[in-house]
């Protein structure tokens, strides 16, 4: 397997059962694998950008593993493609150094998945939501990949969820996850 880059966008993984879950096991599955944990390298959402950027030039296939939070990325990972992939590097008339690359998103969510239907409470369903981040990778000339995303991923002791029923969800994500992986690298 060409190189893998997970770009790490969580709050607090410390804190997390599923993202916590799913990056180590990408961790323990691909010991050569770069996880870049934003929060943790920019608690002041200043990035470095020359680093963000040949982490990913060093790669063949990016990851972005976050929960989905507001029908969208955490913000860190929102700045962080603004500040990252910018013109004449990720796209514009000298921006091919994204070219070819793979790309696909790996979110959890913390709903139920009947919420994201158009007769749910969340009116669209998730692929309605994932469109921007599509469309960057066509921008920046990715291929792009269906995202693997799971509902229920979210526990609240005594309301919601068990720990348990969210790691077992997790380590099915893990499992699919690996699945596009060995799909992508062939």
């Amino acid at each position: 397997m060409g190189q893998l880059l997970v770009i790490l966008a969580h709050p607090s993984i410390s804190d997390s059962i599923a993202n916590k879950t799913i990056v180590e096991g990408i961790q323990q599955k691909y010991p050569s694998a770069e996880v870049r944990d934003l929060t943790a390298l920019y608690p002041d959402f200043k990035i470095d950008v020359a680093a963000e950027q040949q982490a990913l030039k060093s790669a063949d296939t990016v990851i972005f593993q976050y929960p989905f939070f507001w029908y969208n990325m955490p913000g860190i990972l929102k700045h962080w493609c603004d500040e990252v992939l910018t013109f004449n590097f990720a796209y514009g008339p000298e921006g091919d150094q994204l070219k070819g690359k793979n790309f696909m998103a790996s979110f959890t969510i913390g709903g139920p998945q009947d919420a994201y239907k158009a007769t749910g409470y969340n009116h669209f369903r998730i692929e309605e939501f994932m469109k921007p981040i599509e469309q960057t990778a066509h921008l920046t000339q990715m291929n792009y990949f269906d995202p693997v995303y799971t509902h229920g991923m979210v526990y609240i002791e005594g309301v919601y969820n068990t720990v348990e029923g969210v790691t077992e969800r997790a380590q099915a994500h893990l499992d699919r996850l690996f699945q596009q992986l060995d799909n992508i690298q062939g």
